[in-house]
């Protein structure tokens, strides 16, 4: 366990800041509510959202390919189920004569669809996600063609099963979601006199880093706010230690801070950090980010002040981090578009299933977007 080496004058800064840039993990935002997320419900099996992960889908490819292997020949060849590439599986589903590989395909598409429509089931049962009308599905697997046909079939599955509930996937693409969040948790007061913020999305296999303008002339319900700019990084390739990960976080960081600075970008002094688990006001993680390397849950850990230290100053103002669970943030990237409906939801499908649910309060300042 490390040691925490902060003095005094550096928890004061740190609890300043933090002031500064309101509460990390906030439920209550200015248009909508955060009823709850990271909800962790068990079954005999386990965790009932493993089941309906990426990483439960490719658990279920391989014991199909197994069973055809007992038989005879995988017609996927010889490459384990969790390295294959999204593009071969689309190859595979889309092959427009029968096949052995489209079958396997289809099979695993099904099974799956149905353990994610259980999963949907016994989310909606729960008292933070009670009268949601819709649920937005983000994370990397909506964005394939194998993704897609399983949230369709996942949808008429709930619709057999009468729970009443519409599937969307998310407007954006799935590497932004996670950033373009933060333009509606940064507080207004840094959104004066500058462009864009900086934001990271953490996940248990890739890191992604950007650039998100705001564009709040074009749009003043932040509809149209842009990752104009983005980096990622597939960390569970590397396997770095718990210090590597930040570190290489930092350098991310500067690179786009750099861009910035080259484009004329005026850039607020904000971080916005989006990473797995439970956020405490603090900005310290009680649990859930049991993916990421190390203990992030340790007392002794502060990821936002980690990164303040690495990089004291943005464009000359002192730098304030924020930190909020990745699902929820991936979630608010919908707002803008979610002003039909009272209740929602967000699943956000990768690693682990991440989770969240919201009340949009009264309109106000925000007006209705259009889902393009």
């Amino acid at each position: 366990m490390n040691k925490n080496t902060n003095t005094n004058d550096d928890v004061e800064k740190d609890e300043e800041n933090a002031a500064r840039a309101g509460v990390h993990g906030a439920r209550e935002l200015p248009s909508v509510t955060v009823e709850g997320y990271s909800l962790q419900l068990r079954d005999k099996d386990g965790f009932i959202g493993d089941q309906a992960s990426q990483t439960a889908f490719r658990q279920l490819l391989e014991r199909w390919r197994q069973r055809r292997r007992r038989k005879g020949r995988d017609p996927l060849g010889g490459v384990h189920s969790k390295d294959l590439s999204k593009s071969e599986l689309d190859a595979a589903l889309g092959e427009t004569r029968t096949s052995e590989a489209a079958d396997v395909v289809h099979g695993v598409i099904e099974e799956f669809s149905e353990e994610l429509a259980w999963v949907i089931e016994r989310f909606m049962r729960q008292p933070s996600w009670k009268g949601v009308q819709r649920i937005v599905i983000g994370g990397g697997f909506p964005g394939s063609d194998v993704g897609e046909r399983a949230v369709l079939q996942a949808a008429a599955v709930l619709q057999h099963m009468k729970v009443s509930v519409e599937l969307a996937r998310i407007c954006h693409e799935p590497d932004d979601g996670g950033l373009l969040g933060w333009v509606h948790l940064v507080p207004p007061d840094m959104q004066k006199g500058h462009d864009a913020i900086l934001a990271l999305d953490i996940g248990g296999t890739n890191v992604r880093c950007g650039i998100v303008k705001l564009r709040k002339k074009r749009a003043p319900d932040l509809s149209r706010a842009k990752v104009v700019r983005r980096e990622k990084w597939r960390h569970a390739v590397d396997r770095p230690s718990r210090k590597q990960l930040i570190d290489r976080l930092a350098e991310m960081l500067e690179a786009q801070i750099r861009y910035c600075r080259k484009k004329g970008i005026r850039l607020a002094p904000f971080i916005g950090i989006a990473c797995p688990g439970l956020i405490r006001k603090d900005g310290s993680i009680s649990r859930g980010a049991q993916n990421l390397p190390g203990d992030w849950e340790s007392d002794n850990f502060h990821l936002p002040s980690e990164l303040v230290k690495r990089l004291p100053e943005i464009a000359g103002e002192p730098t304030v981090a924020l930190m909020h669970n990745d699902a929820v943030v991936q979630g608010l990237s919908e707002l803008p578009f979610m002003q039909d409906v009272k209740r929602w939801a967000v699943l956000t499908i990768g690693t682990g299933l991440g989770n969240a649910s919201y009340t949009n309060k009264p309109r106000t300042a925000l007006k209705a977007g259009k889902r393009s």
